[in-house]
C-alpha cells in the first residue's frame, strides 16, 4: 500500500511538472513588424492587447459605438452562453476583423463572459498562426468565431454573421445546440 501511494504521488508530481512546462511554451500577445502591414499580432492574444496602439485605432471606436440587439443578448443570457467556450480567429490586418471582432468583444462584455473561456488567435494574411491552430479548425476566412461545448464545436460564424448581427447568429447556434440535445435525449 505504501508503495502504491508513493507511485501515485510521484506520478502526480510528474504530471503537474509536465503541465507547467507545456503551459510555459504558449507565447501570448506576440507582435511582429511587417513590411506591408506594419505591426501585426500573431498567435494567442489577450483582449487587453487590442486597447493598445495601433489596434485601438479601429478596435475602440467599433467596440464602443456598436448598438447591441438587447433581445438577442437576453436570449444568450437565458441560454447560459457563458458556459460555452469561444475560439476566435482574426487578423489585425483584416477589415472584417476590424468590424466584427470589436463587436463580438462588446457582446461578451455585456454578457460578462469569463475571459478564461475565450481564446483569441491572430493570424497572418495566409491565415496562419505560429502554433498552427488554424489547421485544427480548418480556418479559411477571418474572422471565424467558433462556439464549443464540452470541447466539441457546436457552431461557427465565418467572416460575417448571416443575420447581420453576431449576437443573433450566436442565438441561432444556441438553438441548434438545444435541438441536438433534445434529439439525443429522445434519440430522434
Amino acid at each position: 500500500m505504501k508503495k502504491f501511494i508513493t507511485n501515485i504521488v510521484t506520478f502526480s508530481a510528474l504530471f503537474l511538472a509536465t503541465q507547467q512546462v507545456s503551459a510555459q511554451k504558449v507565447v501570448v500577445n506576440r507582435e511582429v513588424e511587417t513590411t506591408n502591414d506594419g505591426k501585426m499580432l500573431l498567435g494567442n492574444q489577450l483582449k487587453s492587447q487590442f486597447s493598445k496602439e495601433p489596434y485601438s485605432e479601429w478596435y475602440t471606436k467599433e467596440h464602443d459605438e456598436y448598438a447591441l440587439d438587447q433581445k438577442a443578448i437576453a436570449e444568450l443570457k437565458k441560454a447560459k452562453f457563458n458556459s460555452y467556450d469561444v475560439v476566435v480567429f482574426m487578423g489585425t490586418w483584416c477589415e472584417d476583423s476590424h468590424r466584427d471582432f470589436p463587436r463580438l468583444m462588446r457582446i461578451l462584455d455585456e454578457l460578462r463572459y469569463p475571459e478564461n473561456k475565450l481564446t483569441i488567435i491572430a493570424v497572418n494574411r495566409k491565415k496562419e498562426s505560429p502554433s498552427g491552430e488554424e489547421g485544427l479548425y480548418n480556418i479559411q476566412k477571418v474572422p471565424t468565431i467558433i462556439v464549443k461545448k464540452y470541447n466539441k464545436e457546436i457552431g461557427r460564424i465565418i467572416e460575417m454573421p448571416t443575420t447581420g448581427y453576431i449576437e443573433r447568429d450566436l442565438v441561432e447556434i444556441m438553438k441548434k445546440d438545444d435541438s441536438s440535445v433534445i434529439k439525443e435525449i429522445f434519440k430522434l
